[in-house]
């Protein structure tokens, strides 16, 4: 039970990164009390137009934008204009955490490095992400979740159909969202060093960084001198009971056995077939690897008989570990993704959406923020700059200089 406290209440953050994978980290401290302000150019992070790129689904609600950048206040800067610097460097001056994703290039033209802030301000946690690292050949060259995570860390090469099949492609932000809680990690850690030190710091992560991390089994095998094997066809794995199958209403389902020889002993009874346990070609574990093929194929006969709904109930009677391959649209109807605050309703009726997904992580006796609106660009233009202490005087002559690219914003 929460006792309403938010472990981040009164830290301070700017989310000055674009896209998915810096701002994720910042939305997070959002849930749990953080007060985070989205920078933005006035034209808008270029994230907010990814669903109009062909094959993204579509919807009457800005169903990405409200993921990841729930829960803030946005504030429009023009970063190439003095006076857009001058704005962003008073709130640096009274800010815990700064988040960019801005190219070397840019953080040195602007003056944005982590010594030009920390000159401002010792106590702030600069925090950087890159797709490559910080240092190298390839610091500072662009990269995507796609491009960075998936296909340079050898998760792309490595899941396919078969051997000689394509190379698959990954879903939108599935590398982002995982590196972004790698920055959420770094920027806790400065912070708790800052509670000894009472100094800031940089801490930075990267895309490539990530991937090779979920790639890590089979990358430090490949660093320790083995030789990565590629997956063979699913009729040709070496163990029937680590597999997928497909039931008779077409939908699939993973079975993974790791303490194998307590699943066999319940598998064939569970399944309707007893006698395979008296099979002398799968009585050992070397039996059945012997003969997985045969065993695979006598599994696919008995599991395309009957429905994944049948089967469900068969496994979690006879407590078999398996995993529905389950459709996307399933969530909707999650029970245990909804009572166990995977899923949540937002703390106003006007997201766009009855049920949005929480970030993965809770401290118990400790509150999180049920989820706010995302910003429109510079909705909160005119509330954060007069916090900041500009009055009506100052505001005019900012915009008269352009740090608002004419976006004045709203009193909300």
């Amino acid at each position: 039970m929460s006792d309403g406290t938010m472990i981040l209440e009164g830290i301070k953050v700017l989310d000055a990164a674009s896209f998915i994978a810096g701002p994720i980290s910042t939305t997070i401290m959002a849930d749990f009390g953080a007060e985070v302000i989205k920078v933005e150019p006035p034209m808008g992070d270029g994230y907010r137009q990814i669903t109009n790129m062909a094959g993204m689904p579509q919807s009457d609600a800005a169903y990405h934008w409200l993921m990841d950048n729930r829960s803030k206040r946005g504030l429009s800067l023009d970063l190439t204009t003095d006076a857009g610097r001058e704005v962003l460097h008073k709130l640096v001056a009274e800010a815990d955490v700064f988040v960019t994703n801005f190219m070397p290039s840019v953080r040195e033209k602007l003056g944005l490095r982590f010594e030009d802030l920390a000159a401002l301000n010792p106590r702030l946690i600069y925090a950087s992400m890159s797709a490559y690292g910080e240092t190298g050949p390839e610091a500072g060259v662009t990269g995507f979740d796609t491009t960075a995570y998936w296909a340079r860390s050898g998760l792309m090469d490595l899941v396919r159909p078969d051997p000689d099949g394509e190379p698959a492609r990954s879903m939108a932000g599935m590398g982002d969202h995982p590196t972004g809680m790698a920055m959420l990690s770094a920027i806790m850690l400065a912070l708790y060093r800052r509670e000894r030190t009472g100094k800031g710091g940089m801490v930075h992560t990267s895309l490539l960084a990530n991937g090779l991390f979920a790639n890590a089994f089979m990358a430090q095998a490949a660093l320790c001198g083995a030789e990565v094997p590629m997956r063979p066809v699913r009729e040709d794995a070496a163990n029937a009971l680590s597999n997928h199958y497909r039931c008779k209403d077409q939908r699939w389902f993973i079975l993974t056995a790791a303490n194998e020889e307590k699943e066999w002993s319940r598998i064939p009874a569970a399944i309707g077939h007893p006698e395979l346990m008296d099979d002398p070609r799968f009585a050992t574990q070397a039996d059945r690897q012997k003969n997985a093929r045969l065993l695979i194929s006598m599994l696919d006969e008995v599991f395309a008989q009957q429905d994944m709904a049948h089967w469900r109930k068969v496994f979690a009677a006879s407590r078999v570990t398996v995993g529905e391959v389950a459709k996307t649209a399933d969530i909707l109807n999650s029970e245990q993704a909804l009572a166990a605050g995977m899923t949540i309703r937002g703390a106003q009726d006007n997201l766009g959406t009855e049920l949005t997904i929480d970030s993965p992580l809770w401290v118990e006796g400790a509150a999180k923020q049920a989820p706010l609106p995302a910003p429109e660009v510079g909705e909160h233009n005119l509330e954060i700059l007069a916090e900041a202490g500009y009055d009506e005087a100052a505001i005019a002559d900012l915009c008269a200089r352009g740090a608002l690219g004419g976006t004045v914003g709203s009193t909300k």
